[in-house]
């Protein structure tokens, strides 16, 4: 790829994480990607090999038994590895919300106790704040967390769980009545435990089952319905401070996964653009390659523009997150022009 979609002032551990995970792409996913997509088979052997390299402790503190890396490392990872099958990635991605939202909003009861088995894969972090009826409204939500003495009682369906079924740790917004004056302020997350698996996985928690895709074959989705979950107050993100501040802890980790969104609609790209290469240097026609004519030439000059730019603005919005800085509206732009430029990439 040459100069194409490289980022400038990376660190040699940045490179060198990089460069073990562009190997293990090429090696390990690429050539099972299609078989397994097929089959709707998840990758058990490559999420074993990633969690030989710590890749699920990327963004977990190095106290917390993880390598401590940043947002743009992670973000380039998830890169790395959707270039070679975006379901791998989008194993990790809700895995690595939770763990930055733990590591942000957590008490240190909660970051001690579940960081460190996340760290090492033992245990998988779902993402779960959409419901059949709303997605990105989520002021819209059902669900219902009810105080009862040292417990809340949850009721409600929530869905398209990533990693739905593997998960044994799911981020879980709910409303609760705290008294605030907006809708915003009565909403709590709650760490919500189960075991791996389908069918009732804790007491009033049940993963009815994998949910039919079109695409993103491999990786779960699933509902999750919850009746009469009775989970202790300490479940609850930060503890008795994150009372009512679920929202906002949920739109902070929202942040991390636009990021990851834009991360990986760019590695779609860069492989299609890579095979794109291939092709027209393969094929021929009125007796020259087809990248020697002009009308392939501007089809090649603009993917790999659209590559380029869609791997800036995600860099951009990775660096600012990193920084301690606001990034919504970039992380916003850039998981739309990187998706929209992908679906465009590809189809070149």
């Amino acid at each position: 790829m040459g100069r194409l979609a490289a980022t400038e002032g990376l660190s040699e551990i940045q490179q060198e994480i990089l460069s073990t995970v562009r190997t293990f792409v090429d090696k390990e996913i690429i050539p099972h990607a299609t078989d397994l997509e097929h089959k709707d088979e998840f990758p058990d052997a490559i999420v074993e090999g990633m969690k030989q390299m710590g890749l699920f402790g990327l963004m977990i503190p190095e106290e917390y038994g993880g390598l401590g890396e940043s947002l743009l490392t992670y973000a380039l990872v998830v890169e790395e590895i959707a270039r070679g099958w975006m379901s791998v990635s989008g194993v990790i991605n809700t895995h690595f919300i939770v763990a930055y939202m733990l590591r942000q909003h957590g008490t240190d009861e909660q970051k001690s106790r579940l960081l460190p088995k996340m760290a090492t894969g033992e245990i998988r972090g779902g993402f779960s704040m959409s419901e059949p009826g709303c997605g990105s409204d989520v002021a819209a939500i059902k669900s219902k967390g009810v105080r009862d003495g040292d417990t809340y009682v949850l009721d409600g369906q929530k869905m398209w769980l990533t990693n739905g079924a593997r998960a044994g740790l799911i981020a879980t917004l709910v409303k609760t009545d705290e008294g605030g004056d907006s809708v915003y302020k009565n909403m709590t997350t709650f760490l919500v435990e189960k075991e791996p698996g389908f069918g009732e996985t804790a007491q009033g928690i049940t993963i009815p089952g994998k949910i039919d895709k079109m695409g993103y074959k491999g990786v779960e989705t699933t509902e999750m319905v919850l009746e009469g979950a009775r989970v202790p107050a300490s479940s609850i993100l930060g503890g008795e401070e994150g009372r009512g501040q679920g929202f906002y802890q949920m739109m902070d980790g929202v942040e991390v996964g636009r990021v990851n969104v834009a991360a990986r609609a760019c590695g779609i790209s860069i492989r299609a653009f890579e095979l794109a290469i291939q092709y027209a240097q393969q094929r021929q026609t009125f007796g020259k390659p087809i990248y020697q004519h002009q009308a392939i030439q501007f089809k090649l000059a603009e993917m790999a523009t659209k590559v380029e730019a869609a791997h800036l603005l995600m860099v951009n919005a990775a660096r600012l997150k990193d920084a301690g800085l606001r990034n919504d509206v970039e992380a916003g732009m850039a998981k739309l022009l990187a998706s929209e430029y992908c679906n465009e990439v590809t189809q070149e």
